[in-house]
């Protein structure tokens, strides 16, 4: 089907640089499972010790409220986002929740040898049995710079799909490197994920039975091309009998549809700090010149794919971007600075869904 045009949001929510769906039937809701994918955001003002706190805040209201999983990505030099030893951020979190699956969404492979990976997810698994997912990037999540602070060589993502499979090798059996056994790990049987934005996670992801993770949150353009491709060549596994896709999109719920689109402005914003302000922190009135600029619709450009508004509108987008994803699941990125702006959010999209409390 064609792209949609970037058109507005309801009239009553105000402006939206974001795609609208046509509506499957009279009323709305979402059929699929919803997840989370914490970024662990360092706000404005905020520690690193504040937003951890946060994401365990997060993680016990979503397992209340019914969220399938929570997932955190693994980002190195980054200084708005305290995820980047994802596997010990998983570790806290579980230890603070008891029954809410809990991942990496994901573990950039191409900075870890697979060994190491397994045995982290495997004590992991071990510590938290039937709670644990692994999803695999094939980016190294960070610069040019900060690929050579973590010792790792510029090319290793070229083997990916061999490390993916080493790594399975150690999680599940048999070993693809004789004499070498992760413990624990070793029959543990972490389910994989493949990410990606591109159609090479999605070739990868079907050559291999897995689940495939399309980030559409933050790189859109090729989330139905992917996904396409994904289904058609899907081969089943040991693991997964029939393809899953896992969407992600971004979501801002709010009471009122100008407080959402007010924290949506504040949220790019942000961003424009941090992909353009080599440590420096923009004014409102830079960042909006940014973003106004050529330079800064890339940041546009990258949350196409938002639901901003009050619970209704923020419903009615995400039963549209179901379908319009083909999606079996969607990991939804509830963005804002403000720690308790999110967790409103997550209340807020579990209510009007639906979701069953636990």
């Amino acid at each position: 089907p064609p792209s949609l045009p970037p058109v507005g949001a309801r009239p009553q929510d105000g402006p939206a640089h974001l795609p609208t769906f046509p509506l499957r039937k009279a009323g709305f809701s979402v059929t699929v499972p919803l997840s989370i994918l914490d970024l662990a955001t360092i706000g404005k003002g905020q520690t690193a010790a504040e937003s951890l706190a946060g994401s365990v805040a997060m993680a016990q209201l979503a397992e209340k409220l019914g969220y399938r999983r929570v997932w955190y990505a693994e980002h190195h030099n980054m200084s708005a986002i305290a995820s980047s030893a994802t596997s010990v951020l998983i570790a806290h979190v579980a230890a603070q929740t008891e029954s809410i699956r809990l991942g990496a969404g994901g573990v950039m492979l191409p900075n870890h040898s697979p060994l190491t990976i397994a045995e982290q997810f495997g004590t992991l698994e071990t510590l938290h049995p039937g709670r644990i997912d692994l999803g695999l990037g094939r980016a190294p999540g960070s610069d040019q710079n900060t690929l050579r602070a973590l010792r790792r060589d510029p090319m290793s993502s070229d083997s990916f799909p061999q490390d993916v499979l080493e790594l399975q090798g150690y999680l599940t059996g048999p070993t693809r490197i004789p004499g070498v056994e992760a413990t624990p790990g070793k029959g543990t049987d972490v389910p994989l994920y493949i990410l990606g934005s591109s159609l090479f996670g999605a070739k990868l992801a079907a050559q291999l039975g897995l689940p495939y993770a399309f980030a559409s949150h933050f790189a859109p353009n090729a989330l139905q091309d992917a996904v396409a491709i994904y289904r058609r060549d899907f081969q089943p596994s040991a693991q997964l009998d029939a393809p899953h896709v896992i969407a992600g999109v971004n979501v801002i719920a709010a009471d009122t549809a100008a407080e959402a689109q007010e924290m949506f402005q504040a949220t790019k914003r942000a961003r424009v700090s941090l992909f353009f302000g080599n440590g420096r922190v923009f004014s409102d009135d830079e960042a909006d010149m940014i973003l106004d600029s050529p330079q800064g619709q890339h940041v546009a450009q990258m949350m196409k794919y938002s639901a901003v508004g009050t619970p209704e509108a923020v419903l009615e987008y995400l039963d549209g971007f179901t379908a319009h994803a083909d999606a079996d699941e969607l990991i939804v990125a509830h963005q804002s600075t403000d720690t308790e702006a999110r967790l409103r959010s997550v209340q807020l999209l579990a209510d009007v869904a639906g979701l069953v409390r636990v």
